[in-house]
């Protein structure tokens, strides 16, 4: 979800991965990362250029093995900067913010005039009041108002919301047998359950998920995109002002920090577009490598690893954000035996450091319930809602596999393609085939949905019903007890010409597999 080392850029400008920029370079003063050439006769890597557009691992693998663990690249307008690519460095830069500040106006090219109006980087390194860009005593005053707000979040809640709107979207294309998985589910349940959550009309979701999208993307109504997220938030903050609610913009106004409006405002667009943008993203990499990994999807149905497990082998290798702009020297110092000088610029290269070879010299073993990784960076600026991002892609992944479990690829894997940008990796499409069902009955906005089944009950088929106030999926609760009042009821089994008393003995059958199958997977047995 979101993490206040993620700067949310203001609006998008045209996708820099679309290559280099045209125009001559300013000379790189001396003593800069641009010097540093690693014996190489055509200079530092570009972090905007064709490389890191197609392969931007492969480029984090090359630059390791002729550099180390801190390489010297080069950012739009062919500024020198360093890319972070070492966990223990990584480690050291995001815990030490007296050596390397989060704040923006310490990087010498942005004080100097050097980034142009029309760079790409602009919008993420363009100072604004919000935690992400502060450090010290501000920092711990802004960060406490929204860690505090998030505390207050009824987690059961959030999950009833993850599965309400899962089960719309995936009703929205559950008869036709085939979706894609990202603009059609992955892009859309994070916007609806944060809007939700900010105490946003619903009616709101679909219209905030085109502006995020478009924003994120940076297309050429970014802009406009961006000033109507901004009015959005502006109006829903003063709302609240007048009328509060049981929600987090309402309690991030009433916080004792005393947050100013256009701190708020700031704080709430960080709140949303970083959990739509980082959660989606994880969304779309987990189905993709349960649709293509046969040992992943075969270790998640036989029990050897729960859907969390399988979350966090995906913040591992793929995280939502393969790197992060930035951090920036407060002074001369030195960093993996590059000597790095003040106001310099280090990318933090996430990706790159949850595959350092120094603590994961064989990538092919599992991974499984260990939390250390660099998904949401880490420090004082570590990610505060990561584990409301999880619950959003565990419950929206529970929901549709449940409800789709014959889901495969509709494409060879090969064909599948993906979209780079300065901070992330993302898939365009994840099409895909299933068998078509009915949709399920909706519930009334606002009605509960059961994720908790209440006390003891005798043992199904052999397996034992969950314990009192265990929580379960919604599928295991649906598949133990009258259907509840989110959980959307799987479709009638398709008749095969069996007689009723037959295809009822049957549906009894499968109903009875699907609960013990499910209970253990839950259950981790």
């Amino acid at each position: 979800m979101t993490t206040d080392s993620d700067p949310v850029p203001a609006a998008g400008p045209p996708d820099p991965a679309a290559g280099p920029e045209t125009g001559a370079a300013p000379a790189p003063p001396p003593g800069c990362p641009a010097h540093s050439g690693g014996g190489r006769t055509d200079g530092p890597a570009r972090m905007h250029g064709p490389e890191a557009a197609s392969n931007p691992y492969g480029l984090y693998e090359r630059l390791r093995a002729e550099h180390g663990a801190v390489a010297p690249v080069l950012v739009n307008g062919d500024l020198p900067a360093w890319l972070v690519l070492g966990y223990r460095e990584l480690l050291d830069v995001t815990r030490n913010p007296t050596r390397f500040s989060r704040d923006s106006r310490n990087w010498r090219f942005l004080r100097d005039g050097q980034v142009g109006p029309d760079n790409p980087l602009l919008p993420l390194v363009t100072w604004v009041p919000m935690c992400s860009f502060v450090d010290g005593a501000e920092h711990r005053r802004l960060r406490s108002a929204v860690t505090d707000s998030m505390k207050r979040f009824d987690r059961h809640g959030i999950r009833r919301h993850v599965t309400r709107f899962s089960g719309q979207l995936i009703d929205d294309f559950a008869d036709t047998g085939r979706a894609d998985l990202v603009g059609q589910f992955a892009e859309h349940l994070p916007m609806l359950v944060m809007t939700k959550a900010l105490g946003m009309a619903e009616s709101y979701g679909p219209r905030l998920v085109e502006a995020a999208r478009d924003m994120v993307k940076g297309s050429e109504t970014a802009i406009a995109s961006n000033d109507y997220i901004v009015q959005t938030l502006r109006d829903l903050v003063a709302r609240k002002q007048a009328a509060p609610g049981h929600d987090f913009a309402s309690w991030l106004v009433a916080h004792e920090s005393g947050l100013g409006e256009d701190e708020l405002v700031e704080h709430l667009r960080l709140v949303l577009i970083a959990a739509y943008s980082t959660t989606a993203n994880l969304i779309a990499n987990t189905l993709r490598m349960v649709l293509t990994d046969s040992r992943f999807r075969g270790n998640l149905a036989g029990g050897h690893m729960t859907l969390p497990d399988a979350l966090e082998q995906v913040l591992w290798d793929e995280p939502p954000f393969t790197a992060v702009y930035g951090r920036y020297a407060t002074g001369d110092t030195e960093l993996a035996g590059q000597q790095i000088k003040a106001g310099d610029l280090l990318i933090l290269g996430l990706a790159a450091g949850n595959l350092d070879p120094e603590i994961r010299p064989d990538l092919a073993v599992p991974v499984h319930g260990n939390r250390s990784h660099l998904a949401f960076s880490g420090g004082p600026h570590e990610c505060p809602g990561q584990d409301i991002g999880r619950a959003i892609a565990d419950t929206g992944i529970d929901t549709l596999l449940a409800r789709l479990p014959d889901l495969s690829l509709a494409v060879p894997e090969e064909e599948l393609e993906h979209r780079t940008s300065l901070l992330s990796r993302e898939l365009v499409e994840l099409p895909v085939v299933f068998t078509p069902v009915r949709p399920g009955p909706r519930p009334a906005v606002g009605e509960p949905a059961a994720a908790v089944v209440p006390g003891p009950a005798a043992p199904a088929n052999g397996v034992p019903a969950p314990a009192a106030g265990e929580r379960v999926p919604a599928a295991v609760a649906s598949a133990a007890a009258p259907v509840a009042q989110d959980a959307a009821p799987e479709a009638p089994a398709r008749s095969n010409g069996l007689p009723a008393g037959a295809r009822a003995a049957a549906g009894r059958r499968r109903r009875a597999s699907l609960w013990r199958t499910l209970v253990a997977w839950w259950r981790g047995y």
